[in-house]
């Protein structure tokens, strides 16, 4: 998946998949879904990884963008909240990397690592697989 600005600074977000072993013949996971794996608007964007059934469930994407928005929740605690509580909560698992207006960036994982790279508005980029990044 990935979040970015364009020059302008609209929020662009895109995610793909890797799929899912021993899935339902026809199954339909949050990739492809607008709200749930993935969600782009002027305020946030966010592309989402995991079990795809949970984040469709619960509008992942969308939820994040929402809270902040609409909560007025900075990007981390919107994404921890959806992320680390609601999705964990209700039996999934995965992460999610996420962006807002202002540059901020959030990658949180409630798995053993999620592969993610970064570069910040001052340039300053990274990558990283385990722990924390912030």
């Amino acid at each position: 998946g990935a979040v970015a600005p364009d020059v302008h600074g609209h929020i662009a977000a895109a995610t793909s998949t890797g799929g899912m072993t021993n899935k339902k013949w026809a199954r339909v996971g949050d990739s492809p879904i607008i709200g749930a794996g993935t969600w782009a608007d002027a305020e946030c964007g966010v592309s989402g990884t995991g079990w795809g059934e949970f984040f469709i469930r619960n509008a992942v994407a969308h939820d994040i963008c929402a809270r902040v928005k609409y909560a007025g929740d900075t990007l981390k605690v919107a994404a921890d909240e959806v992320i680390m509580k609601l999705v964990p909560e209700l039996g999934g698992d995965g992460g999610a990397i996420a962006l807002d207006r202002q540059g901020n960036i959030a990658m949180p994982f409630n798995t053993s690592g999620m592969y993610r790279g970064w570069v910040k508005p001052d340039g300053s980029r990274g990558t990283a697989i385990f722990g924390e990044t912030d």
